[in-house]
């Protein structure tokens, strides 16, 4: 993608991002009522971050599915219509040559 990101892009990115806080707020809240271990020594926040990417991954997969094939056919279009330039551009080189 250039420099002018698509709107689809965007809005996948910050909802994958609101999943990861939304679990992060909510094994922090676990670890601090004691219902997941608090980690190894010092490595609490660590630990808070790593639990909350391993269960923030699935869920946007699954919970995403929909604005991630929306992103994927933008993709799709634009690497298909670079694939079509492309071709004019070897095709027309090769007239010339």
């Amino acid at each position: 993608m250039s420099a002018g990101k698509s709107a689809a892009a965007i809005r996948y990115t910050a909802m994958r991002f609101a999943i990861f806080v939304g679990c992060m707020v909510v094994v922090g809240a676990l670890v601090q009522f004691g219902v997941v271990p608090k980690g190894l020594g010092d490595a609490n926040f660590a630990w808070v971050i790593l639990l909350a990417l391993v269960l923030s991954a699935p869920l946007s997969f699954i919970l995403l599915r929909k604005q991630r094939d929306a992103m994927s056919q933008q993709i799709a279009g634009r690497v298909d219509s670079a694939k079509a330039r492309l071709d004019a551009n070897r095709s027309r080189e090769d007239g010339a040559a």
